[in-house]
């Protein structure tokens, strides 16, 4: 902005918790968000192409300091980019020029950590697929979810949000394969018999909802993940009595204090190369969910400064 106008009042930047250019310049800034207001293929409720820009908005009030590191995580610097024009030509062309995106920035981010938006579920296999590619397949997938996301195909097509961890495993077996357990999934309430034959011919650990009221669920979770990790947040994971604005909301989620959990020592003891969240479908009058999905992303944040700073 010339130096004439900036005296003048001016609604706050459209960055990540509206930060100004000391905190979101691309060369200051060790975390990228990448907006993906992708919505092709949900199942019960749309809405999620809108998903990013309420997050966006939301992160606006979250505040700087986080009480539980006792530091401004901003400070590590968040660039935040334009929102990824997604192919209208269906699903599958949309989530192959969508690693060809990711394949370019990662290349240009170096170690700074690329956080996505979305956006339905099935933009993950763009990300997780390039990490396995780039680290040969010396990388585990972290998933928070409330379905499986197993199914070979669904509504037509294998690239429907519900058969995403299933395209990340296939693309993982025909190449160089996953470390560790390969997918830790969390939080799993809604599947199929079919997922549920997958999940043990392939090894998925997978904690489910119900199990998570025993005091080893983190430790096993932990057990199956690598030195790399991929960590994709579907934030139906959470109970719909918190997070009720998504596509297909399951009774018995987890909870806040559930999440940070787990999300704590996976970043303080693994290195998180890149993350996302998911499935956000804001609705008018129901904030609250925007609002927790913002704040998700800056925890992660947070804990991923906090680990450097450990090193």
């Amino acid at each position: 902005m010339p130096d004439e106008l900036s005296s003048h009042r001016w609604e706050p930047p459209a960055n990540f918790m509206a930060l100004d250019a000391e905190h979101s310049g691309w060369d200051a800034s060790g975390v990228v968000v990448l907006p993906i207001p992708y919505d092709a293929t949900t199942s019960w409720s749309p809405g999620t192409r809108f998903g990013p820009a309420a997050i966006l908005e939301a992160s606006r009030y979250v505040e700087w300091y986080d009480e539980e590191l006792d530091r401004e995580p901003v400070d590590v610097g968040i660039c935040t980019l334009p929102s990824v024009d997604m192919s209208r030509a269906g699903p599958e062309t949309a989530i192959r020029e969508l690693r060809a995106l990711y394949d370019d920035l990662l290349e240009v981010a170096g170690d700074r950590l690329v956080i996505g938006l979305g956006g339905e579920h099935s933009i993950t296999s763009a990300p997780a697929t390039a990490w396995i590619d780039r680290l040969a397949g010396d990388l585990s997938i972290l998933q928070f979810d409330a379905h499986s996301d197993l199914r070979d195909e669904y509504h037509g097509t294998p690239w429907n949000h519900a058969c995403v961890m299933r395209r990340i495993l296939d693309h993982a077996d025909s190449g160089p394969g996953l470390a560790g357990a390969g997918i830790v999934a969390v939080g799993i309430r809604s599947l199929t018999s079919e997922d549920r034959d997958v999940i043990r011919d392939r090894g998925v650990t997978t904690v489910f909802a119900h199990e998570m009221k025993s005091d080893d669920w983190v430790e096993r979770a932990m057990e199956g993940l690598s030195d790399n990790v991929y960590v994709t947040f579907d934030v139906d994971f959470f109970d719909p009595g918190m997070m009720s604005a998504t596509g297909t909301p399951e009774p018995g989620g987890g909870t806040w204090r559930d999440a940070m959990a787990l999300l704590a020592p996976v970043f303080a003891t693994r290195n998180v190369v890149g993350a996302d969240v998911v499935e956000l479908a804001p609705r008018r009058g129901e904030e609250s969910s925007a609002f927790a999905a913002a704040k998700l992303a800056y925890k992660m944040i947070g804990f991923w400064t906090e680990g450097r700073a450990g090193t």
